[in-house]
């Protein structure tokens, strides 16, 4: 249900097989969106929403990076990807999401959910004792504040931003 409901954007008509394991499990698939920079490459998959899914999605990112050559910001957006994925799981409704990592350039990467939520996170202060309560904390700190939420019909696109930005020519 939630692959005709929430494209990661417009898709065009490229849809290669999906990454495979050494199991015959399949992992993602791998989609063209359309953007304002033209087509990119993004992986996408939906999974239940449940704490048990936050290792599929780290899968699912960490696979994406190694095939695009990215990781140097495997280990941060594997955590942001924890982090945003932590957060529906714990506020969002309906039984499903969509996680997504799209290739935006040369070293930089966008990973996001997708829920059927249209509540929008918050942060929220911390004590030092508590242990939850960082997470927006820790996705604003590792994407350098490039991070946000897109509003959607039926609910909420949260996305970060990893990796270098793209240098003008000079």
């Amino acid at each position: 249900m939630l692959d005709t409901l929430m494209p990661v954007a417009a898709p065009v008509a490229f849809s290669p097989p999906a990454v495979r394991r050494r199991s015959s499990r399949r992992i993602g698939a791998l989609v063209m969106v359309e953007t304002g920079a033209g087509p990119m490459p993004a992986y996408t998959e939906t999974l239940p929403r449940a704490a048990a899914s936050v290792r599929s999605a780290r899968r699912l990112v960490r696979l994406a990076l190694d095939v695009w050559g990215l990781t140097g910001v495997q280990d941060d957006a594997e955590l942001v990807v924890s982090e945003l994925l932590t957060n529906a799981v714990l506020h969002a409704r309906r039984d499903s999401v969509r996680v997504s990592a799209m290739r935006l350039g040369e070293g930089r990467v966008r990973v996001a959910v997708v829920d059927l939520s249209r509540d929008r996170p918050a942060a929220r202060p911390a004590g030092d004792d508590q242990e939850s309560g960082r997470g927006l904390d820790i996705v604003a700190t590792l994407s350098g504040g490039r991070w946000g939420v897109e509003p959607l019909p039926w609910g909420k696109r949260v996305w970060a931003e990893l990796g270098q930005e793209d240098k003008p020519d000079e």
